[in-house]
């Protein structure tokens, strides 16, 4: 601890340091319960140390994160200091008034260092309003010691066929083994980011360039008709509960076979502190099938600070540290290499320890850099967002879209109809938002 004192020392002078400690403050960060996240609570008494100040901690399940956080800022509530933010509301809120602009962390913080395409989306004229703490794409982790038990291979670039194939031959309900493993949880962040992507690479939009709703076409109804009979037949039961951190669970327990979710993930269930099959799982892209477009998600976990805070230079010291190049390294340091936060640093894929430990390291740099939020769709949309559509209703809508489909997951609805129940209230959303006329 005493080495990572003194690197935090020399990451966090100049920012307002040397004033919190005269003055020490308790600033309130709400943020996540994903496990960088908690990582990032465990070490943060360090930063205390060495700034007389103290964090109340709101750590929150990420759908309660998001609501909880929207809330507090469209009514300018003022209850956090610091605010976990995805890659969605950091440009709305930006635009807004609604965060403080982070460009002036001191020239030490290397803001060049960040990687390009997460900057520049949470940049809106100029101006930088969140700082990325990590960043994740989308792919498949598999089982490769069930793939070759079965005599099954994983190709480099999957279909949906064929996922729907080997999820068929490596479920085994008597074990506890299923076939796949999906995020079944309503909500725009949970299971929408990955229906997001499947409808996507399924030749399916949101909108078309009139901003009419196209929930009831062929591509939304084969995708997310394939997507409920392929979890009945081969999912884990209880799906609909299940988000990122339960499925994370399930998959390095011995329980999935197959898992497409967030990059962010590998760190840890290739931590053989964390995963019990750290040694059996290999990986690959998110499958495909009509196009590869949007095939991917872009996605960021940001910090921010609200406009409403009266303690700026303090949450600003705080961010500082979190998202440093010494932050990265003392994670790697206490916490083991594999476990540091992905995805927002070069230098962080420079690091020999980095790459030694982190086999997936090229592979989710390669899907973070090359997802593209300005062409998700095989044809043409008004809007950017690869899983999201970059518009403030998408949190309503996509919440009410989701939870149609976790109706639907559950049998207790028609694909069909959840598609035109959803198809019907975005409809009314958007005529009442203006954007139909």
């Amino acid at each position: 601890m005493n080495t990572f004192i003194r690197m935090l020392s020399s990451s966090v002078v100049g920012l307002g340091l040397m004033a919190g400690l005269a003055h020490a403050e308790e600033i309130t960060v709400a943020t996540v319960n994903n496990g960088d996240m908690i990582i990032m609570q465990k070490l943060s008494s360090a930063w205390e140390k060495e700034t007389g100040n103290k964090i109340n901690w709101i750590v929150l399940e990420e759908n309660v994160l998001r609501e909880r956080v929207t809330t507090d800022i469209a009514t300018k509530g003022g209850q956090f200091d610091v605010m976990t933010i995805g890659g969605y509301e950091a440009p709305i809120w930006g635009k807004a008034g609604w965060l403080t602009s982070v460009d002036d962390l001191g020239d030490d913080y290397d803001y060049a260092d960040l990687l390009d395409p997460i900057k520049k989306g949470l940049t809106v004229d100029g101006k930088l309003y969140a700082v990325p703490f990590y960043t994740e794409s989308s792919f498949t982790l598999y089982r490769k010691d069930l793939f070759d038990a079965a005599g099954l291979k994983m190709p480099d670039q999957p279909t949906y066929d064929q996922i729907k194939e080997f999820a068929a031959k490596l479920t085994d309900k008597a074990k506890q083994q299923y076939g796949i493993c999906l995020r079944g949880k309503p909500g725009w962040g949970e299971n929408m980011a990955f229906l997001g992507t499947m409808v996507n690479t399924y030749g399916g939009r949101w909108f078309d360039m009139d901003w009419k709703p196209q929930l009831t076409t062929e591509p939304w109804k084969k995708a997310i008709g394939d997507y409920v009979k392929l979890m009945q037949e081969n999912g884990p039961p209880g799906a609909t509960a299940n988000g990122f951190n339960e499925n994370q669970s399930l998959f390095a327990t011995g329980h999935c076979a197959m898992w497409i979710d967030a990059t962010s993930a590998a760190g840890r269930v290739y931590d053989p502190k964390q995963s019990q099959v750290a040694d059996k799982i290999a990986f690959t892209r998110s499958p495909v099938e009509v196009t590869p477009n949007g095939s991917s998600w872009s996605w960021s976990w940001n910090l921010a600070i609200p406009a409403t805070t009266q303690k700026a230079a303090t949450a600003k010291s705080f961010l500082k540290w979190a998202t440093s190049k010494a932050y990265v390294k003392t994670v790697g340091e206490t916490e083991g290499w594999v476990a540091v936060p992905p995805g927002t640093r070069k230098s962080t894929y420079a690091l020999p320890e980095y790459q030694k430990a982190a086999p997936f390291a090229e592979t989710v740099l390669k899907a973070i850099m090359s997802a593209d939020p300005s062409k998700p769709t095989k044809d043409p949309v008004p809007y950017t967002g690869v899983q999201f559509v970059a518009i403030p209703e998408f949190q309503s809508i996509g919440t009410v879209v989701g939870q149609q489909i976790g109706a639907a997951l559950a049998g207790q609805q028609t694909v069909d109809a959840a598609l035109e129940a959803a198809q019907a209230q975005v409809q009314r959303d958007m005529m009442r938002a203006g954007y139909i006329k």
